[in-house]
């Protein structure tokens, strides 16, 4: 499983999508998912970060493709974009079984990511 989802993972994987052609995108989608589970699990067995994909966040692992500048929310193809990556991210998280639940006392969360160039907690 990929690292705790943030807003910024989801912004920087529709970013890359925006700036990559349309048909391309949901199988791009997929390859930073898939690098991004492949970094978390990198992570877990040797304790730093994956030489291609990073830490296991998807920001980490879409920033290895050219990113479109941010756009207003209200583009359509970037809301497209985003639109897409939440579709993938629902159907990761079904996929795993995992749930994230809030409590009255917060979020619950996984551990923090680590800082750049640190090694994996």
């Amino acid at each position: 499983m990929i690292r705790p989802v943030l807003p910024g993972d989801v912004t920087a994987v529709a970013r890359a999508l925006l700036a990559a052609p349309g048909s391309e995108r949901l199988r791009l989608c997929r390859r930073i998912f898939g690098g991004a589970a492949e970094a978390a699990a990198h992570c877990r067995l040797f304790g730093r970060l994956h030489p291609r994909w990073g830490d296991g966040s998807l920001n980490a692992a879409a920033r290895w493709f050219g990113l479109a500048d941010e756009p207003f929310l209200d583009d359509p193809e970037y809301l497209s974009c985003t639109r897409l990556v939440l579709r993938e991210l629902a159907s990761v998280l079904e996929t795993d079984g995992e749930t994230r639940t809030r409590q009255a006392g917060g979020v619950k969360e996984g551990p923090r990511p680590p800082r750049l160039g640190a090694a994996c907690p």
